[in-house]
């Protein structure tokens, strides 16, 4: 057979095989540990596919094996772990056990560091398969399980950083001292909405306010909305420190304490951040309506407001609710309107998720005193819907300036599910007795809202939803418009968090051309497609970490009540175990086969349930169980139940 060739990302297990492909749709080639020959997860690789299957991969199908031939670019180089001590050598431990080599560092390159240190450090030199990687240490992050430690263990692992080099910092303070001056100047060329009734809502403790909304009756009874975004376009520049940073970031993070930002924090909490009482530059989509709802007309320009209200969640719900007060008025007609807005939505067949969130309450010395379970209401839903409304028309816009032309625009894109993703979730569900619609096209949104529906109130509700979530695409950002699936838009875009995503600041730059008359050079659309790319891949590091966060506060917190009794859902089976996610704060963990002592399991994959042998006892996926916390192993992340 003739050699072949492909070039891709490339994926490894914590088993240390690797996956490969040209696209997500294509099949996967496994390379074997010992043909992966220096390649990492995330690299982009050269393959060469061997010339027939080898691998089983069940009865009806094998997997196509290769090697990496050339590594074509390194996803990243440095790695946080663990140093440890090698006889008379030094080793970083990585914690991503996908990193399958440890990696050897010399006296010299320790700058310091300890052993048992957790440290960030960095590959400098791996030619040979078969040795070690030679690094070195960039940075002492702490003592492992100290809270500040981990946290930045966390950010720093997937490649973000807490602090801004100094020329970012310099440049902020350069524009915020400017801006006493600019900005009188710069409003006598926008749109003025500062008399107008405006006014923010966010979390009560946000610190960066991306968007506000303003309201007014007009002569003829229709309503004027404004959606106003902050314009970062106007301060962050191509070719500037700021925006060089904000590119490499792509995205802020929101770990369970703090926020690593895109921006400086002269910028996103302050010269940008739409805070009350402050004139504030924005790019506004603004929209007239009729009382029921209709959408009259459309405008974008640039603006000038003025927040007279930073309402909280919390606040903006209560005026909802007790419908009373001054504000009182013009918040149940918004909630009316977004009301009609979301009804349409749903009828087109967007998806409706309402996955559990959790946050937590921390002490003086950041641990986990309180888990709670975060509740979205009728505020919440009412930005959502004007936020979606905002970045529906500027992708509808756009488009039909361009004709929909691919390459000239940034959109935010959902595929349909994969078909074989959808059997995988018919057939988890099954046992649990429902049924997924499926047909030869796979499975409409109406129907998945339908089947979602079937499981409200009942225990297995959280764990179904997330499993209906992991079997849709991962909705991407690309320069070739597909439209958005889960929303059921044909064009949809992000533009309205420029302060916490880039994409939404590449969005901004391209209306304002297209709304001026003007064509973005060829060098800015190739540029922006690969910016898309890049910020789809940095978006699913930084929901790693925020995930990773949540995870350990969890584990600390179950830490604290071990020998407690807990109700939960068995969640997973496995060969080995039983997971049971606990149902308050959302905790996973497992009843490993080896505690229990009443009978031999047998795992029924079929079924998805565990079989004891001699009594026919099972333990099936949905059953509401109670366990009590045996072990929480903070460090590997790791919660061991038994059975009560």
């Amino acid at each position: 057979m003739k050699e072949r060739y492909i070039e891709g990302l490339i994926k490894i297990s914590t088993k240390g095989i690797g996956y490969a492909s040209v696209n997500p749709k294509s099949p996967s080639i496994e390379i074997d540990a010992t043909n992966l020959n220096t390649a990492l997860h995330g690299d982009r690789v050269r393959i060469l596919i061997n010339p027939e299957a080898v691998t089983p991969k069940n009865d009806f199908e094998q997997n196509q094996t290769g090697e990496v031939v050339e590594i074509l670019e390194r996803k990243k180089l440095e790695f946080v772990g663990t140093l440890e001590d090698g006889d008379s050598l030094y080793y970083l431990v990585p914690d991503d056990k996908r990193v399958y080599k440890d990696i050897l560092i010399n006296a010299e390159k320790l700058n310091g560091a300890k052993i048992g240190d957790k440290i960030l450090g960095r590959i400098i030199k791996w030619e040979d398969p078969k040795k070690d990687p030679l690094g070195e240490v960039v940075e002492i992050i702490g003592k492992p399980g100290n809270h500040e430690t981990e946290m930045l263990a966390i950010v720093y692992d997937r490649g973000f950083k807490s602090i801004f080099p100094e020329a970012v910092e310099a440049e902020a303070r350069a524009l915020k001292i400017a801006e006493v001056i600019a900005l009188p100047e710069e409003a006598k060329h926008r749109r003025d909405f500062r008399d107008i009734f405006t006014f923010t809502v966010d979390p009560i403790d946000a610190k960066d306010f991306d968007d506000a909304l303003s309201f007014r009756t007009l002569p003829d009874g229709n309503y004027e909305v404004g959606i106003h975004i902050a314009d970062v376009s106007h301060y962050v520049h191509p070719n500037t420190a700021l925006d060089d940073e904000a590119r490499k970031r792509a995205t802020s993070i929101y770990l369970v304490d703090r926020t690593i930002p895109m921006l400086s924090e002269t910028l996103s909490n302050d010269l940008c951040s739409l805070n009350a009482n402050e004139d504030k530059l924005t790019f506004s989509t603004i929209v007239i309506m009729s009382p029921i709802g209709e959408i009259l007309k459309t405008d974008f320009d640039k603006t000038i407001i003025r927040s007279v209200k930073r309402f909280t969640y919390e606040e903006g719900q209560t005026v909802l609710d007790e419908k009373k007060g001054s504000f009182a008025p013009t918040l149940l007609t918004l909630n009316k309107l977004a009301y009609t807005l979301r009804t349409k939505k749903i009828a087109d067949g967007a998806i409706i998720f309402e996955n559990e969130e959790i946050k937590f309450e921390l002490d003086p010395t950041s641990r986990p005193i309180r888990v709670y379970k975060k509740v979205r209401t009728d505020i919440h839903l009412l930005i959502e819907d004007f936020m979606l409304l905002a970045n529906r028309k500027v992708a509808e816009y756009v488009s039909g300036i361009i004709h929909n032309e691919p390459g000239r625009f940034i959109y935010r894109i959902h595929d349909i599910p994969d078909r074989e993703r959808l059997e995988t979730l018919a057939t988890f569900v099954r046992p649990l007795g429902y049924r997924l619609p499926m047909n030869k096209e796979g499975v409409t949104g109406k129907e998945i809202n339908t089947f979602l529906q079937s499981v409200v109130g009942t225990p297995e509700e959280g764990m179904i939803r997330t499993a209906t979530m992991r079997a849709m695409s991962k909705a991407i950002y690309d320069t070739k418009n597909i439209g958005h699936y889960g929303l059921a838009f044909p064009y949809y875009t992000h533009f309205t968090s420029p302060i916490r995503r880039y994409p939404d600041l590449m969005v901004h730059r391209l209306l304002d051309l297209y709304r001026r008359g003007e064509t973005p050079t060829t060098e800015m659309l190739t540029d922006y497609h690969r910016l898309a790319a890049h910020a789809s891949m940095r978006e699913v590091e930084a929901q790693d970490a925020e995930r990773d966060s949540i995870r350990y506060k969890q584990i600390e917190f179950m830490g604290t009540k071990v020998g407690q009794v807990f109700t939960g859902v068995i969640s997973g089976l496995t060969k080995w175990g039983i997971f049971i996610q606990e149902k308050e704060i959302l905790a996973e963990g497992m009843v490993r086969l080896a505690v229990l002592k009443d009978d031999f399991y047998i795992f029924d994959e079929k079924n998805y349930a565990m079989v004891g042998k001699n009594t026919g006892k099972k333990y099936r996926l949905g059953d509401v169980v109670r366990v009590k916390v045996i072990k929480a192993d903070l460090p590997a992340r790791l919660l061991d139940f038994e059975f009560v």
